[in-house]
C-alpha cells in the first residue's frame, strides 16, 4: 500500500493536488469531498487501508484511477509495468493484464484448455464464462460461491455425457449422481471410474451442510464456512476433474475406448 501511495503523490503533484487527491479517493470508495486538502489525504488513506484488505480491489481501484487520468492526457500516471513490478515485488500474486487481473504465484488457479473439441460452441461458452466467474469470485474473496459456480460447472460437464456410447451401452440417465453411477459401472477398471468416485465424494461432501454447504445451505449451528485456501483447493480439484472429464467424453464422442 505505501508504494502505491507513493506513486499517488507523484501523480498528485502534477495538478491541483486537493482536487487530485479526490480523484484518487473516490476511485478507492470514498464518498463525500473532504473539507480540506489535509483531511482529503487523510480520508485518502483511510479508504485505502480499507480497500487493502481485498488485493484484487485495490489494484482495481488504483489502476482504474489513473487510467482516467491517462485518458485526459494532461497528466503523466505510472505505466502498468511499474505496477506490476510493485505487485511482484511485494508478492502481492496477482498481476495486470489490461483489461484483465491475472491471479499467479501461489494463488495461480490449474491451466485448462481454451477449447474442448467434443462441445459446440454454445458449450463452449458456458464452460469458459463459469471457469472465469469462478476466478473473479474467488479473487474478490468470495469463496463459498466461487466453489458453487465451478461446482455447478463439473455437474454440467457431467450431463454433457448422456447418450453417449461406453462401447456396450449408451448413458441414459439425466442427472449429475445418477450419471455418475452408471459411468463408473460402466466403465469399471479405468481411471475414469476412480476418478467418478473422488467427485462424487466431493460433490457429496460440498454439497452437505454440514461440509462446505454450498449447495443445501450451512448448518448455522455445526457448519463450517469455505475459506480463502479451501477455495483455491476446491477450484484447483474441480478444475483438473472438469478437464479430465472433457478429454474423456472427446474420447468416447469419438468412439475411442
Amino acid at each position: 500500500m505505501r508504494a502505491f501511495d507513493t506513486l499517488i503523490d507523484k501523480v498528485v503533484s502534477q495538478g491541483n493536488r486537493w482536487s487530485m487527491l479526490e480523484h484518487f479517493k473516490g476511485h478507492f470508495g470514498g464518498s463525500s469531498r473532504s473539507s480540506s486538502e489535509s483531511w482529503a489525504q487523510s480520508d485518502l488513506s483511510d479508504s485505502m487501508r480499507h480497500a487493502a484488505e481485498n488485493a484484487p480491489l485495490f489494484i482495481e481501484s488504483f489502476y482504474e484511477a489513473c487510467e482516467a487520468l491517462r485518458n485526459d492526457g494532461s497528466i503523466a500516471v505510472p505505466d502498468v509495468g511499474r505496477m506490476n513490478r510493485i505487485l511482484r515485488e511485494h508478492g502481492v500474486g496477482y498481476e495486470i493484464r489490461p483489461p484483465e487481473l491475472i491471479a499467479v504465484g501461489l494463488h495461480q488457479p490449474i491451466a485448462v484448455p481454451e477449447r474442448y473439441q467434443s462441445l459446440d460452441e454454445q458449450a463452449q461458452e458456458i464452460v469458459q464464462a463459469s471457469l472465469l466467474q469462478s476466478e473473479k469470485l474467488l479473487a474478490e474473496g468470495h469463496s463459498r460461491q466461487a466453489v458453487q459456480e465451478i461446482l455447478w460447472l463439473m455437474e454440467s460437464v457431467v450431463t454433457a455425457f448422456k447418450g453417449l456410447s461406453t462401447g456396450s451401452a449408451t448413458i441414459e440417465e439425466k442427472y449429475f449422481n445418477k450419471i455418475a453411477q452408471e459411468l463408473r459401472t460402466k466403465k469399471k477398471g479405468q481411471t475414469i471410474e476412480q476418478v467418478l468416485a473422488w467427485l462424487t465424494t466431493l460433490h457429496g461432501y460440498l454439497s452437505s451442510p454440514t461440509g462446505g454447504g454450498v449447495r443445501h445451505g450451512v448448518d448455522l449451528k455445526r457448519g463450517i464456512t469455505v475459506n480463502a485456501d479451501e477455495g483455491r483447493l476446491y477450484c484447483n480439484l474441480i478444475r483438473s476433474y472438469v478437464t479430465f472429464l472433457m478429454t474423456e467424453h472427446d474420447r468416447m464422442s469419438r468412439g475411442v475406448q
